[in-house]
This record gives structure tokens, sequence and C-alpha cells, in this order.
């Protein structure tokens, strides 16, 4: 029986619930984007270059995404309701640390706890959003919200990155976040009925952290080796691990009686591809947000509070995109939403270098918004195509771990090259956003063989 229509329970608890959760949502979409103006100011209180600086975007993002769905599993073994106030707890304790690290390794270490916290606490928020509005009209109402909601947090990050960081530092976009943790605390223990353990399948622990580890390693390789400094050896060393787990997780995966990814995923054509598209189209509009950020702060020499404003035509068109493409999905497919977005970021991306001034980088963010608006929800749209009651969970977790990882790996990547010492005499802002086209070319390719439904 749902939470919402038991006996003596009002009408209105719900409401109050999914109001408390999304509280919980927007702090954490917030957070991917949020940091993005505040990449300068944090580089030049710490010394540390663009390329250093991608931890402190990918750290929280790898983390996050590599422990997904090993959260969603510890939610259904040892209760939602406890797991959802430890992630949160672990959240806001990661803010408050991020906002007070006085060295910069322990902002990146904070940064991957928040990951850890999102990891723990999402799983268990929607699942107690799907289990407190029964199926119908009004789960579709409180899943929209939901939704909407985050979409809004990761564009307002960006704006709110620039008034924060100007008005009063780049530490506070952290320490802003932790009177509204505890607030979500708080509704709910109060909103959320506690639940017993339930015995379930043992988790694959052995999985969850070499999914985790396989990213964190590959990124670690790619900064070490590119900085001028950096040990070659180390950075070879990173690379031959992250090979060494990718091919261990598989093996483990293979082996394991209940699979972080279950073998039947795999089997699915479908689901395969956007995922794999996915990454991919995540990995270049990170790469472009990142790029965004030091152009109009470093080329341009805007303060931060002048490039959030600026970056006011990205999120606007966002919104839009967010509103229009779910209205025009069902008709047009999956696929060609998918095409389209993977098409209009790749133009984008071209038009990033070849603006001058900050009007000439609107058409970039236009461009690259509307990409991501009709691309990733496209993409989603497919990556859950099929899904029945037995793996609607483990669809969502692997879609939404594709987009974080995807856009870690890219954006270290694509930018850890560009800006790479040894290619000093070739403009980074081009040699980025060439390689990063050059996966969407990958992405657009992979996106066609998919088959809508």
């Amino acid at each position: 029986m749902h939470q919402d229509i038991q006996p003596g329970t009002s009408r209105l608890r719900p409401w109050f619930l999914l109001g408390s959760l999304s509280l919980l949502q927007f702090l954490i979409a917030v957070d991917v984007t949020v940091v993005n103006i505040a990449l300068p100011s944090i580089g030049a209180d710490f010394g540390v270059g663009p390329r250093q600086l991608t931890w402190v975007v990918v750290g929280y993002t790898v983390a996050g995404g590599g422990l997904l769905m090993f959260g969603g599993r510890l939610g259904d073994l040892l209760g939602r309701r406890r797991v959802l106030l430890t992630g949160a707890a672990v959240f806001g304790a990661a803010s408050l640390l991020a906002g007070l690290a006085p060295t910069y390794p322990l902002l990146i270490a904070a940064r991957m706890l928040q990951g850890v916290g999102e990891a723990l606490a999402l799983p268990a928020a929607m699942a107690a959003i799907v289990l407190t509005f029964p199926e119908g009209p009004r789960r579709t109402r409180a899943l929209s919200v939901w939704a909407a909601v985050a979409s809004t947090g990761l564009v307002l990050g960006f704006v709110l990155s620039g008034v924060i960081t100007e008005l009063f530092g780049w530490r506070w976009i952290f320490l802003i976040s932790v009177p509204f943790v505890v607030l979500v605390l708080v509704a709910v223990t109060v909103l959320v009925p506690a639940e017993p353990p339930r015995e379930r399948t043992p988790l694959d622990l052995p999985g969850s952290a070499l999914l985790t580890l396989t990213p964190l390693l590959l990124v670690f390789g790619i900064i070490e080796g590119g900085e001028g400094g950096g040990s070659p050896w180390l950075s070879a060393a990173a690379l031959a691990g992250a090979l060494i787990a990718g091919v261990a997780f598989v093996r483990v995966e293979r082996r394991a009686s209940d699979p972080v990814i279950p073998p039947s995923f795999f089997r699915n054509r479908t689901r395969v591809l956007a995922n794999i598209a996915t990454a991919l189209l995540s990995g270049a509009l990170s790469t472009s947000f990142l790029l965004l950020t030091f152009q109009l702060q470093q080329r341009e020499g805007l303060t931060p509070f002048a490039a959030g404003l600026a970056l006011l035509p990205l999120a606007v068109v966002l919104v839009a995109a967010a509103t229009f493409v779910p209205r025009v999905a069902g008709r047009w497919g999956a696929r060609t939403c998918a095409v389209l977005g993977i098409g209009l970021t790749a133009a984008g991306l071209v038009a990033i270098p070849v603006g001058s001034g900050v009007a000439g980088t609107i058409p970039a963010m236009v461009l690259i918004a509307a990409g991501m608006g009709f691309g990733l929800v496209g993409l989603q749209y497919a990556a859950v195509s099929g899904v029945t009651g037995d793996d609607a969970g483990v669809a969502s977790g692997i879609q939404r771990a594709s987009d974080q990882l995807g856009g870690s790996a890219g954006v270290t990547l694509y930018v850890g090259i560009g800006f790479a010492p040894a290619l000093a005499g070739f403009d980074p802002f081009v040699v980025s956003c060439t390689l990063a086209t050059a996966g969407l070319v990958a992405a657009g390719l992979v996106a066609w063989r998919i088959r809508d439904h």
C-alpha cells in the first residue's frame, strides 16, 4: 500500500515529502555545475592550472557515477530511509569540508565525498517518491517535478556560481548548501517512515569497487601525464591500472551471483547503444561548459559575476529545451532527437574558439544548450526502452552512471590533451574542441543505429 493512501495520513504529506526530496535533488544538481565559474578563483587561491582544476569537476561525478548503482542496492538491503539519511548527511558534511578546505587535495577529497553522498541519497530518494505516489497521473506529476528540479539546478548552478563567487567568495558555493541539507534531514526523519532491513541477495562489493576505481585511475593517469612536472611512470602505472581494473570488472561481473550490471542488460541492443552515445555526448558537453567558463574569464577578462550573467543565454535555452523536447520526443522518436542534439552540440563546440567577445560566445551557448536538451532526452528515452518492474531501476542507474562517468572521462581527456604542455604551440581551445567534436561524430554514428520502438 502506498504511503499517501494509508489510513490517517495527511493528503498533503506526500507533497511535503516531494518538496523536501526535490530540495535535495536541487542541491545535488547545482553542485554539478556551480563550480564552473568559480574554477579560476579556486585555481588562483591554490596555485593550480586548468588541467588540475578538472579534478574539482570530475572528482564529484566520478565518485557519484561509479557508486550510483551500489547506492541503489544498498538502499534495498538496509532500508531506503536509513540510506537516504546517511547519504544526505555525507553530502552535507562533505559540502562543509569543501567550503573550509585549507588545501587543494582536501578540496578534491571533499568533492569526491560529495559524490559518495549523492550515490547513496539519490536512488533512495527516487524510490521513496515512486513508492509514495501511486502509479498514474499523480506519480507522473511527481516525477515531472523531480526531473524539472534537476534541470533547473543544473542551469542555475552556472548563474549562482558567478553571483556567490563575486559577492562572498568561492567557498560559499559549498557552504551555502549546509543549512538546506539540515532541513532535508529533519524533513526526511519526520516524513519518511522507518522500515526494517530486508533480506536480499548479497551486494557485489568487488564489482562496485572496480567500477569506481577504473575511471578514477584513468582520470589520474591522464592528468598526471599531461602536467609538465608530472611523473610519466606514475601516469603510465595509473593508466595500466585503469585497464587492469576495467578487465577485472568484466571478469568479476561474469562470475558474480548478483552483479552490479546484470548480463541481461547487454542483450538489449538499443539500451547499450543509447548508453554509449550518452557517455560520448556527456563528455563533449562537460568539455564545452569548462571551456566556455575559461573563455569568458581568462580570454574576455570578465569577473565571476559578469561571467555568470553572460551564461544566461545557455540557461534560458536549456530551460526552453527541457520544456519543449519532451512534448515532441514521442512523435519524432528517440533516435531523431538524439542525433539532432548531437549535431547541435558539435556545431556549438566548433563555434567556441571561433567566437570573439562576449557576444561571440552566444551562438555556441545556444547550440550547446539546445543540443543538450534534444540529445540527452532522446538518449534517456532509448536507454529505458522496454523496461519492466524488474529492471527499471538498473536501466535508470546505468543511464545516470553513463552520463556522469562519460562527462568525467571526456572533460579529462579532451581538456587534458588540449592544455598539455607538449602542445603549447597550439590553441588549447581549438585542440580540445576538435577532440570533443570527434567524440560527437562517434556518438552520432552510434545513436543512428538506435531503433525506435
